[in-house]
């Protein structure tokens, strides 16, 4: 850690870097005039000062706004200056504090407060199992929900320049019964070890280092394997498919059909073919396979036939020579 500590004062040297960035420059600019502006009773519009601050933190890459508000630092000087990042004067202090259930209740009522209040509460979830005290094992996205607070009813800031703790401004004072349920809200900020750590991951430059090269291999290894059983399931299912299609009963009916008609033969041949096209389909039997079969069922039809030729050879054989002997 020591060689990444910059001897002097980061969160001075992040704000001139910020002024060599023209997006950072302007967009800081925007709304350091809102929020240092008083009026005639030195109270500022903390709602235009909430509403540049929005656009800083939106518009800004993290680089630059991440740079002055989660610069590391060695002494007061410039713990006092990462205090004084979004102007707590006007954006962040007031004259009373109000109870912390109450604000989040009136953050509920907006729907910008609202949505990123949750992505805090997900993104930001402890987790002391884990390599990074997140229990979404990401830095990024914790930080990212949390500056996206700044703005908001609910805009958090450093409580003093001696720590890394921080919390919107309330107290759980005149809680009553749900003075638990306020102080575990408080504590969320407060006492957020995955907050402290991103926050002090990202001062010190180990933010990527310790973690992110991992998440993407356990994410593609886990979208792998489920696909591959997806699949494997898939294949099973389509060979154990039973087919639909079954030739039997056409052929019994017609087996059936053959006692109550008097054409016995032609029956029995479609049943044959029926039978023999069958076998084709299932089982690959080839086309002249087929044609041997069918000629196995022609001598039947053959056999039937043979007295009624002899018969009509003899009538024309005796009428031939009955003419012949008119002749």
């Amino acid at each position: 850690v020591e060689p990444v500590l910059s001897k002097g004062n980061n969160c001075l040297d992040a704000a001139k870097a910020c002024n060599l960035n023209d997006t950072c420059k302007r967009f800081r600019s925007a709304y350091i005039t809102p929020c240092t502006s008083s009026t005639s009773n030195e109270i500022c519009n903390k709602r235009k000062c909430h509403k540049a601050l929005r656009l800083f933190f939106d518009k800004v890459p993290p680089k630059h706004s991440y740079g002055m508000l989660f610069c590391s630092c060695r002494d007061v000087a410039c713990t006092e200056r990462r205090r004084q990042t979004i102007v707590p004067v006007c954006s962040y202090e007031d004259r009373e504090k109000p109870n912390c259930l109450n604000l989040q209740e009136s953050c509920k009522k907006n729907y910008i407060c609202r949505s990123r209040l949750a992505d805090f509460f997900t993104n930001c979830q402890p987790e002391s199992r884990s390599v990074s005290s997140c229990l979404k094992e990401n830095y990024a996205d914790c930080l990212l929900a949390y500056s996206g607070l700044i703005g908001t009813v609910m805009t958090p800031n450093y409580i003093d320049s001696n720590s890394l703790s921080v919390a919107p401004w309330c107290d759980c004072s005149n809680s009553g019964n749900d003075i638990d349920e306020c102080q575990k809200f408080l504590n969320f900020f407060q006492d957020n070890t995955c907050l402290k750590n991103a926050i002090q991951a990202f001062g010190n430059g180990t933010d990527v280092n310790v973690w992110q090269p991992i998440l993407p291999v356990q994410t593609t290894t886990a979208t792998t394997t489920i696909a591959s059983r997806l699949k494997n399931i898939g294949s099973e299912t389509t060979n154990n498919e039973i087919p639909a299609h079954n030739d039997s009963p056409a052929c019994a009916n017609l087996q059936a059909q053959k006692k109550r008609k008097s054409n016995e033969s032609v029956d029995t041949e479609l049943c044959l073919n029926e039978n023999a096209i069958g076998k084709d389909n299932t089982a690959g039997v080839s086309t002249s396979h087929i044609s041997s079969e069918n000629s196995l069922a022609l001598p039947r039809s053959f056999y039937l036939s043979t007295p009624l030729t002899l018969m009509t050879l003899a009538l024309s054989l005796s009428l031939f020579l009955s003419s012949s002997v008119v002749l």
